[in-house]
């Protein structure tokens, strides 16, 4: 048998949905309540949702960024400002006013003395001024681009964070109207500066960039002593506690963006700032490598000695995107110099550390302004990794800086450039809202229930069908008060509210039923093969053997046969067989059945081969169809998964398929002699398809193709004529070969004397 397909067919269903039966979403415990947005209520380390701290205005600027913040003590608040460069003062009531506006466009740095003098760090060209009633003066120029922190010592003296060389100067002030004396206290052999702190004792402490080191800086001439190394690039603040534990927070990527900042604000200015940056990407199992692939190694300080810095600056920064591992880390330096770290995440950046008078420790990070509260004294090995509670978030990024003091504790939002405090949790309520759930395809919506509090508890759900809420999606349904059966619409994305009033109410978790819409197999393909079943090739050679007589020629001439020779015959070869295969899937994962029938092409009618087949492939004798062309259909269901009102079923009709397992009849004129030359005429008819190539043999030689009289052998029936020049003497046997398109031979023997 030979098969001949027209064409290819291929049929492809769009998937739309998921698992076609019940399922349920649940939020439940700390990392999954992490995912949503929240406002006027705490995130436990147990996981559950309480009535918290809100985060309430208090001041906005109509700056860009607020880079830096310090507080007085009379507990007005300083803000140094982007992209303008402006310092601004906020008083105990919240009212605020611009105290200086600098000539550079960034103030990264600020401090206020015990007089209540305030002191602001210019960039990128680096220069500190003391600004008093109002009035500024240039207190301290390093020839340093950057200038990322101040710091007053003990004994009055004023240290200078700088970069990009990574220096550090000690500033005292002049007596009796003199100038301000600044000297290079250290060179660190870093890019930058990111930090400054002071030990228990009075030591300096700074935090550098791009290898995250912590130094502890003591005597004149200064002599450094690292106390720990983080896998992350920048160290970006340090504080100490009471009892002389330091805490340093460390990240990526802080100083390229505040560099990044100064290149843009000072575009047209004469002053040409680069930031290029890097990108480290590493994978959990190389956190221990971190840091010694990133390590620059520190050249050895040159002598003390201030630095001029060109007019043209090149920063070297560094940007470092983590996968698998940390983004940032909050690490315990005990005062026997033993290091733990105390919080990290993969997720966020801290951007600041605050010690709050009870003695827990509050941290800001960049993911939509979160402020988590931390308890220093108690292990984070001891809860399974989840060690501070999300006090409050302002559900914007940026938050920058951040003041815990007896007034308050403030922060600072960068991108929104306000500034904003912590007030006490409110007993009128907060919210939660819910990441958006993708059902996968439209979904009914089932029963929603809860654990938390009896009372207090009011959730609401809406529905949409585009990914992210908008105006297309429908309103928040009625609070429900009680687990109960939703009533938003039918639709494919859902995302739920909950508002927690009264002092006492929490939530554990969420979970919700729903059922997406079954949705139809896809057959995408069918095709139909010939093959030769061993069985039937097997049996054939069995019976020629059994009916075939061997004959013995020995040397002698003599023959040993049975009493009549009988002839052998060879057999055509049988036993093939027709195998129609098809390839289909369920966007659902369902399981699927199939039902195959064909049709001949004259026919009107489907027949049934097989039903209820779970593979899906069918085979089929050669000899069950005759000669035609005959389309094959396969039906697909996903009943076997699904009740019989919810099931759903495809279909695809194959291209046509010709079955033709007949010769051509060849028929040939004798011989006629032209000179030394013969020729014959042979004419090829098939009834089953086209004829597609002529040949012809020689006593057996190799074979000689010939074209049709036309010139192109494409049809039922063609007439050949056949030349052989220079034909020899004798008795010879000419044998003729045509097939058709199906690959079936029929041929002619002609005997030429």
């Amino acid at each position: 048998m030979r098969l001949c397909p027209f064409l290819a067919a291929t049929l492809a269903v769009a998937a739309t949905a998921h698992a076609a039966t019940s399922a349920t979403w649940e939020l439940n415990g700390y990392q999954d309540f992490l995912r949503g947005r929240l406002s006027g209520l705490s995130l436990t380390r147990e996981g559950r949702l309480t009535p918290g701290p809100v985060i309430a205005p208090v001041y906005a600027t109509d700056q860009a960024q607020v880079w830096s913040m310090a507080q007085a003590a009379d507990g007005s608040l300083y803000l140094g400002t982007g992209n303008r460069g402006r310092v601004i003062k906020v008083d105990a009531s919240g009212k605020g006013s611009v105290l200086w506006t600098a000539e550079q466009p960034e103030v990264f740095a600020i401090a206020v003395d015990r007089t209540g003098v305030v002191y602001a760090g210019t960039s990128p060209e680096g220069k500190v001024y003391r600004i008093e009633n109002g009035k500024a003066t240039e207190y301290f120029s390093p020839g340093e681009p950057y200038i990322w922190a101040l710091a007053f010592a003990p004994d009055g003296a004023l240290f200078v964070a700088t970069g990009q060389q990574g220096k550090i100067y000690r500033v005292v002030a002049g007596t009796n109207g003199a100038a301000a004396r600044g000297e290079l206290y250290y060179e660190t052999g870093q890019a930058h500066v990111t930090a400054l702190g002071f030990d228990r004792e009075g030591r300096l402490l700074a935090g550098t960039e791009p290898n995250g080191i912590l130094y502890r800086i003591t005597g004149n001439p200064a002599k450094a002593f690292v106390l720990y190394q983080s896998h992350l690039p920048e160290i970006r603040t340090i504080l100490t506690a009471a009892d002389g534990t330091i805490y340093a927070s460390a990240l990526g990527g802080s100083v390229a963006k505040r560099v990044g900042a100064a290149s843009t604000s000072n575009a047209t200015s004469g002053i040409t700032v680069t930031a290029p940056a890097t990108s480290i990407t590493v994978t959990a199992d190389a956190q221990s490598a971190i840091a010694q692939s990133a390590i620059v190694t520190p050249p050895k300080p040159e002598a003390t000695k201030a630095s001029s810095t060109p007019a043209t600056v090149a920063a070297a920064t560094t940007t470092a995107e983590y996968t698998g591992v940390e983004r940032s880390a909050l690490y315990r330096i005990a005062p026997d110099n033993t290091v733990e770290t105390v919080w990290s995440s993969k997720d966020e950046n801290i951007y600041d550390v605050a010690a709050e008078p009870a003695g827990t420790l509050l941290l800001m990070t960049d993911a939509q302004g979160r402020i988590y509260r931390l308890d220093p004294r108690v292990d984070p090995r001891s809860n399974s990794g989840v060690d501070a509670t999300l006090l409050a978030q302002a559900n914007e990024s940026d938050a920058t800086r951040l003041i815990s003091s007896a007034r308050g504790s403030y922060a600072a939002m960068g991108s929104a450039a306000r500034l904003v405090k912590l007030e006490p949790a409110q007993t009128t309520g907060g919210w939660f809202e819910s990441p958006v759930h993708d059902s996968g395809a439209v979904a009914r919506w089932g029963r929603i229930s809860w654990i938390g509090s009896a009372q207090g508890v009011k959730l609401q759900t809406r529905t949409g069908n585009s990914s992210r809420p908008d105006t297309t999606w429908s309103d928040w349904s009625a609070a429900m008060t009680a687990p109960g059966a939703m009533v938003s619409p039918n639709a494919r994305y859902i995302q739920w509210r909950v508002e927690l009033v009264g002092p006492d109410t929490y939530l554990a978790s969420v979970k919700l039923a729903f059922l997406p819409q079954n949705a139809s197999p896809n057959v995408r393909s069918i095709s139909v093969t010939s093959t030769s079943s061993s069985t039937s090739t097997t049996k054939s050679a069995a019976n020629a053997s059994s009916s075939a007589y061997s004959i013995t020629v020995t040397d002698t001439g003599d023959t040993s046969t049975p009493a009549g020779t009988q002839a052998q015959t060879l057999s055509r070869p049988g036993g093939q067989q027709m195998q129609v295969a098809w390839q289909a899937d369920d966007p659902d994962g369902d399981k699927l059945s199939y039902t195959l029938y064909f049709r001949g092409e004259e026919e009107r009618e489907w027949k049934l081969l097989r039903a209820n087949l779970t593979e899906n492939t069918y085979p089929l004798d050669a000899d069950a169809l005759a000669d035609g062309r005959y389309y094959f259909r396969v039906i697909a269901s996903d009943r076997p998964s699904n009740a019989a009102d919810q099931a759903r079923q495809t279909e695809l009709v194959s291209a046509p398929v010709l079955i033709d397992n007949t010769p051509p009849v060849v028929t040939a004129s004798a011989a006629r002699r032209a000179g030394n030359a013969i020729e014959i005429d042979v004419d090829a008819e098939d009834r089953g398809s086209d004829l597609r190539r002529c040949e012809y043999s020689l006593d057996a030689q190799s074979w000689l193709p010939v074209e049709a009289s036309d010139g192109i052998t494409d049809s039922p029936r063609e007439h050949f004529l056949i030349r052989v020049d220079n034909f020899p003497a004798g008795e010879h046997v000419v044998v003729v070969r045509v097939y058709d398109a199906a690959g079936n031979a029929g041929l002619a023997k002609i005997v030429v004397r």
